[in-house]
C-alpha cells in the first residue's frame, strides 16, 4: 500500500536539490546565450508571452510602469514577504496548465544590466522568471544585457583562438627540436 505524498512534510533529497541545480544552471546559460544571438526585444520566452506580459501588468502594475525600478533591479524581500508571496503564489498558479515546468526553480539575474554571477543571481520559479524576463524584454530592458552579452562572447572567441593560435606555435617548436 502506498502513501499519499505531501510536498509540506517531504524531506528534500540532496540528489534531487543536486538535479534541481544543475536544470537551474543549464536554463540561466541557454538564456544568456538566446540574450547573446537574439534582440531581446524580438524574443520570445513562451507560446503565450501575451498574456502572461498582460497578467503581469494587471496584476503587478508597480513593475511594468516607469521607471521600471523593480524589473531593472529585482527586490527579493519584497518578493518573499509575505504579500509578495501570496501574490504571486496567485500568478503562479494560473499558469499550471498553461506553461510547462511553470513551478521549477530558476536563476535570474537581480539586475537585468549585469550577467548572470554569484552576487547577481537569485532562485526563483519558472513562471516568476518567465514574466520578469518577459516584462524586461518587452520593455527594452534587457538590451545593456544583450550588448554584454555579445561582448562576452567575442571576447570569449578571441581567448579561444589566442590559445589555439599558442597550441600550434608550441606544437611546431616541438617538431622542430625532434
Amino acid at each position: 500500500m502506498t502513501t499519499q505524498f505531501d510536498p509540506n512534510t517531504a524531506q528534500n533529497a540532496v540528489e534531487i536539490e543536486k538535479q534541481f541545480a544543475v536544470k537551474a544552471v543549464e536554463h540561466a546559460q541557454v538564456y544568456w546565450n538566446l540574450l547573446e544571438k537574439v534582440k531581446p526585444t524580438e524574443l520570445r520566452l513562451t507560446k503565450i508571452d501575451d498574456e502572461i506580459f498582460e497578467d503581469l501588468s494587471a496584476k503587478f502594475p508597480e513593475l511594468v510602469e516607469p521607471p521600471y525600478d523593480g524589473l531593472i533591479k529585482l527586490d527579493e524581500e519584497v518578493m518573499k514577504s509575505s504579500e509578495g508571496k501570496k501574490r504571486w503564489r496567485e500568478f503562479i498558479e494560473a499558469y499550471k496548465d498553461k506553461v510547462k515546468d511553470y513551478n521549477f526553480g530558476s536563476l535570474i539575474r537581480m539586475d537585468c544590466k549585469d550577467e548572470y554571477g554569484e552576487r547577481n543571481t537569485i532562485f526563483v520559479t519558472r513562471m516568476q522568471f518567465c514574466a520578469f524576463e518577459i516584462a524586461r524584454n518587452r520593455l527594452g530592458l534587457n538590451d545593456d544585457a544583450h550588448e554584454l552579452a555579445i561582448r562576452e562572447a567575442e571576447k570569449e572567441r578571441k581567448q579561444k583562438e589566442k590559445e589555439r593560435l599558442e597550441a600550434e606555435k608550441a606544437k611546431k617548436g616541438k617538431a622542430k627540436r625532434s
